[in-house]
């Protein structure tokens, strides 16, 4: 059953962000509903005055709890756990497996999903071509997860956490945008089957398909 029907938490998103769509997946992940509120990028609407009252950084996602604002997926998602979990499975307060996955989110933060937007995304907004030292940058940051993951079922232990959520939608949205797993990094496709089975799911191909059909109108 889903909580918190009194809707007062309201997510503004865009579905084809990789960002909201880690905050989707973590709030199907604690049963909490949430209150969308879609944001179309495409028509500057991250611009109007009533949302940068909200995130006056003019991005997505962005939370409002209450009266209580954030901005940034990776915050907002350990706040929703933090606040509605009802247990600590999904970001323990073990040290080391909670600095682990701090890890992790850093590591997507910085290092995947800059890289995955440098090459990808940047050129596609901009009309330039992508460069070989991007696609090289991204190869080395898929590397460091391919050896991270090794031969567990998850990336940090025997059970999901925050930092699955996190990185499938980073990892997700690079496979969309062409990039094949399957040839050279076989313990990220392991967990890719892994995740089909995650908390979100759905919600999360919807967001991709949607990303599909615009690289399909645009590329």
């Amino acid at each position: 059953m889903l909580r918190n029907d009194k809707r007062d938490t309201q997510l503004y998103y865009t579905p084809a962000s990789g960002p909201c769509r880690a905050v989707l997946m973590v709030a199907a992940a604690l049963r909490l509903k949430l209150n969308l509120k879609p944001i179309n990028l495409m028509a500057r609407e991250q611009y109007h005055p009533g949302f940068l009252k909200i995130n006056p950084h003019h991005s997505v996602p962005a939370l409002c709890d209450n009266e209580f604002t954030l901005s940034e997926s990776r915050a907002i998602c350990i706040y929703l756990v933090e606040k509605y979990g009802r247990t600590d499975a999904l970001y323990p307060k073990n040290p080391k497996t909670r600095g682990t996955i701090n890890q992790l989110i850093y590591f997507d933060m910085g290092t995947l999903f800059k890289r995955m937007y440098d090459y990808y995304i940047i050129p596609l907004m901009t009309g330039t071509p992508q460069d070989e030292k991007s696609l090289e940058s991204l190869n080395e940051a898929i590397g460091y997860l391919e050896n991270f993951i090794a031969d567990k079922k998850y990336l940090v232990s025997y059970r999901l956490t925050i930092a699955d959520l996190i990185l499938y939608a980073t990892v997700s949205t690079i496979e969309t945008f062409g990039y094949d797993f399957t040839v050279t990094y076989p313990n990220i496709t392991n967990w890719l089957e892994t995740m089909k089975d995650a908390p979100g799911y759905e919600q999360n191909v919807e967001g991709l398909e949607i990303l599909k059909t615009y690289l399909n109108q645009h590329q």
